[in-house]
């Protein structure tokens, strides 16, 4: 028998190129604008309201339909199906506002005309009246006046918090205010509707969940899923922005699509995408923690009051996956959690990478913090003495069974160099000056899977030709992530073919029906094994055919590099291929895969709503400039746990780049609304994402690569996409150790998020003044 003497590219486990990396930087890579326009396209634009909340007394369109180019205007009366996007089927979430506007820049109407610029010039030109009614904007505001709840609020409890709150020897108590986060994806909101015969459209759009967009075209339409037709092949970001709120903008490209007969596209201004589309949602959060003299934790109790926003949309499992991370990486004795996503007049917040989660972590991180300056101890040392061991419970029951911080923080402390770092930034404040130093390191512990357990399942296709090429189709969908090539390397690792020999189709309803959002860091475990059971299907047809062609034990038939092998016959794949496409051997497989172990009770709060855990932990420094609020990043050390990576260099990518999201989040990345309602963040011009001056100045990312998940996922790999986010949380609390030096660490600072240079420098007045003017 020969020994395999050659490897095949783009295995799993390998550091393998970006399918698309070169497209990407050439300019070639194909997205929803660059497709080739049929012949008579129409151009849609939306009217936004221009009132926070109010009746509509009135609407003229005279201007606008005399304005050259346009065709027409749609407004609610204009939908032949039902006028709701809300994806939870609350009907809640209208298309268009019929009686009554309930935010700032909600969609009222849109204009179809020849050209977008003559259809956005006419929709300036509509004149809408409305009797302005009282508003609220921010959650307590909400609570305060009576609006209400979007969805149903969670309670989380285990113990008695109560009882342990009161004998606990210290009591802490306070409130933050968590800032929310814009997706600032580049590629904007767009689609394009081509109509079909009789009830059908294809829908061609930059979305995280075809299948959605699917049911809510049918839904508006009045027709059959069937008749829909949705297709992604990239997109130019997404982070959970177009996990939902494209259904907008999908069906009204379908609903003009299909009254004029003409293939319709809508792509909005970077202003109005902003302001009518939903971000990470804002939170309020009363928080109390109970404590012994070691800096152990008793009992927590807490409210975390959401900005969701004048409809439910996510805000659900939203608001429920903040509890759930409420713990981050410590455990809690005794603990009662509640949520409360209030209704506000403000565009409906939604799905952000993380999904609440870092909101319920950077709660955790400021009562450890809060923890340590009250006792004067450094704050790893009270991470450290909390941290789960393994077989303790959650706040919802989960048992806790794969810890692997301790080492972590182990290898960390060892190679960021973390304590000898920590005295030096002690010793420079310690002289006093403008410039003052902060290091913080800090964890994070990520459920893995969805909460609402039915999207845990995902679809595959595989077609393999007759000239062994290969098409690989399936459910996620890729929007810079990578998701296409470690899929495609799972399946090149299963036939043992190069990665070059297998083509990465779009993703399309057409092909793989009833897809799960790629989301929830969810994609590649979910499409990798679909993927993986078609390949197993085939192989096993495959071995079934090799064996009895070449009179061989089944046992012995393998799959080795570009070959494959039976006793002593080595027979190259392109030839078996031809040989069992002539024997009429069935050469594609539909796979699928639904995640096992879960289960999620709400009504009780009690469950295993996570399949794993991933698990991270990061050193940030850095230097503010106590003049002007101003920070930089001296520098960020992290180890992130992935398991068994499937791709190394994409996976680090995705911890780098989801760092400084997080870091943004908490530092630059602010929204704000004006008394009437209006966002006035709604522009790159307002609105400060992270340049590429403000990454660590020096900045080292590693991967546990000792780790392998427990779990069965896919090649034992973990998820990457959401976990590494809440590691920025280590720049925010370095902030603060700046900013506490003020008060020789024995207070510390009520800083809200983002750490914007007012607030930073409002937070070192209010401990000068507590000081005696140090």
């Amino acid at each position: 028998m020969k020994d395999d003497i050659t490897t095949i590219r783009g295995q799993a486990h390998q550091d393998t190129i970006h399918d698309s990396a070169i497209k990407h930087v050439t300019g070639r890579a194909d997205y929803t604008d660059d497709l080739a326009e049929p012949h008579g396209l129409l151009h849609a634009y939306l009217g936004l309201s221009q009132c926070a909340h109010g009746k509509i007394t009135g609407m003229d369109f005279s201007e606008t339909l005399a304005h050259p180019g346009v065709v027409g205007v749609l407004t609610a009366k204009d939908i032949p199906g039902v006028n709701d996007v809300s994806p939870n089927g609350k009907d809640d979430d209208p298309i268009f506002a019929e009686e009554e506007v309930l935010f700032w820049g909600q969609p009222v109407f849109a204009v179809i005309a020849e050209t977008r610029d003559q259809a956005r010039r006419a929709a300036h030109k509509a004149r809408i009246t409305y009797d302005v009614l009282p508003h609220a904007l921010d959650p307590i505001a909400a609570r305060d006046a009576g609006m209400g709840y979007v969805t149903e609020p969670l309670t989380l409890k285990r113990g008695d918090a109560d009882a342990s709150m009161a004998a606990a020897p210290h009591v802490i108590k306070g409130r933050f205010n968590i800032g929310g986060q814009d997706h600032f994806y580049l590629e904007g909101q767009i689609a394009m509707a081509v109509p079909g015969e009789d009830e059908d459209v294809t829908i061609n759009v930059s979305t995280q969940h075809p299948s959605e967009v699917q049911h809510m075209v049918a839904h508006v339409l009045g027709c059959q899923n069937n008749a829909v037709v949705v297709n992604v092949r990239r997109m130019g970001g997404g982070f959970g922005g177009k996990e939902t709120q494209m259904n907008l903008f999908s069906c009204v490209a379908a609903i003009a699509a299909k009254r004029w007969n003409r293939a319709v596209k809508i792509r909005p201004d970077r202003d109005d995408d902003m302001t009518a589309t939903g971000k990470r949602h804002d939170f309020v959060v009363d928080y109390e923690v109970g404590f012994d003299d070691t800096g152990k934790i008793r009992a927590v109790r807490g409210d975390w009051y959401a900005r969701c926003g004048f409809s439910a949309d996510l805000s659900g499992p939203v608001t429920d996956r903040a509890l759930f991370h409420c713990d981050n990486a410590y455990y809690y004795p005794d603990v009662r959690v509640s949520s409360h996503p209030m209704k506000t007049n403000t565009v409906s917040n939604t799905a952000f990478r993380g999904f609440g989660g870092p909101q319920g972590v950077i709660v955790a991180e400021r009562m450890i913090e809060e923890i340590a300056y009250a006792l004067g101890r450094d704050p790893l040392e009270i991470r450290k003495a909390n941290l789960y061991q393994n077989g303790q419970l959650t706040p919802y029951h989960q048992e806790v069974n794969d810890q692997i911080l301790p080492r972590i923080f182990e290898d960390l402390e060892a190679s960021s160099d973390y304590h000898a770092r920590r005295q030096a930034v002690l010793d420079w404040n310690a002289k006093g000056g403008v410039i003052r130093k902060g290091i913080a390191l800090t964890p994070v512990k990520f459920g893995i899977s969805f909460t609402a357990t039915w999207f845990n399942q995902a679809g595959a296709l595989i077609h393999v030709y007759n000239d062994g090429s290969i098409a690989l189709n399936h459910g996620g969908c890729e929007m810079g992530q990578g998701l296409n090539t470690k899929v495609a390397q799972v399946v090149a690792e299963a036939f043992q073919c190069d990665i070059t020999n297998i083509k990465i189709t779009r993703t399309t309803t057409e092909k793989v029906p009833n897809t799960s959002a790629t989301a929830a860091s969810s994609g590649t475990d979910l499409n990798g094994m679909a993927a993986l059971d078609a390949a197993e299907q085939i192989k096993a047809r495959l071995v079934e055919f090799v064996a009895e062609r070449w009179q061989q034990p089944r046992e012995e038939v393998r799959f080795v590099p570009g070959h494959i092998r039976a006793g002593d016959h080595e027979i190259p794949w392109n030839e078996v291929i031809a040989l069992a496409y002539m024997a009429r051997i069935h050469l594609s497989a539909a796979g699928f895969y639904k995640t096992p172990k879960i289960h999620w009770d709400r009504s009780t709060g009690r469950g295993r709503p996570f399949y794993y855990y991933a698990y991270g932990a990061a050193v940030s420094e850095v230097s503010v400039d106590t003049l002007t609020g101003e920070y930089v990043i001296d520098r960020a050390d992290m180890i992130h746990d992935v398991g068994r990576s499937l791709n190394p260099a994409l996976d680090k990518g995705q911890v780098e780049g989801a760092f400084v999201q997080g870091a943004g989040w908490l530092t630059t990345e602010e929204l704000w609304w004006d008394d009437k309602g209006r966002l006035r963040t709604h522009a790159p011009s307002t609105y400060k994402v992270p340049l590429a001056s403000d990454r660590p100045r020096v900045f080292n990312v590693r991967l546990a690569d000792w780790s392998e998940n427990s779990e069965r996922s896919i090649k034992r790999s973990k998820a990457v996409g959401e976990p590494p986010f809440m590691l920025g949380i280590s720049v925010f609390e370095a902030i603060n150790m700046a900013v506490a030096s003020f008060s020789d660490y024995r207070e510390h600072p009520r800083l809200d998020a983002p750490a914007t240079p007012e607030r930073v420098l409002m937070a070192i007045e209010a401990l000068r003044q507590g000081s005696g003017g140090k």
